[in-house]
């Protein structure tokens, strides 16, 4: 019985010191404070400048502008409203339209261009 006492024993003398502990609570800390960071940087602040410029953009709008919707389609504000805008996109062809959904605006004259 001695001699498998032995065996353990001396098994645990040749281990020795312990391997290289894996990183601490304060390393994942930093970790995850550094992807949040780089979320923010990267995706989180550009987004809000694009709304806080769209949300411009549609607070400026006047009747006789020549805008751009989400669709592509491009046409003339006739009416605005607080949610909805109307928009002449040929002659006597109107549309009613979120007024969110506007795009962008034109320069004028681009629409007697195309």
């Amino acid at each position: 019985m001695s001699s498998m006492l032995d065996f353990f024993v001396s098994s645990a003398w040749a281990q020795g010191q312990p391997g290289p502990q894996p990183p601490g609570v304060l390393f994942n800390v930093i970790f995850f404070a550094s992807l949040l960071l780089i979320f923010y940087f990267l995706l989180i602040r550009p987004q809000q400048k694009r709304v806080k410029e769209h949300r411009k953009l549609v607070d400026g709008l006047q009747a006789g502008d020549e805008v751009m919707i989400e669709g592509g389609i491009m046409g003339r504000l006739m009416e605005l409203s607080d949610t909805t805008a109307v928009v002449e996109i040929s002659e006597d062809v109107n549309i009613k339209v979120r007024r969110q959904s506007v795009a962008s605006v034109l320069p004028k004259g681009t629409l007697e261009r195309l």
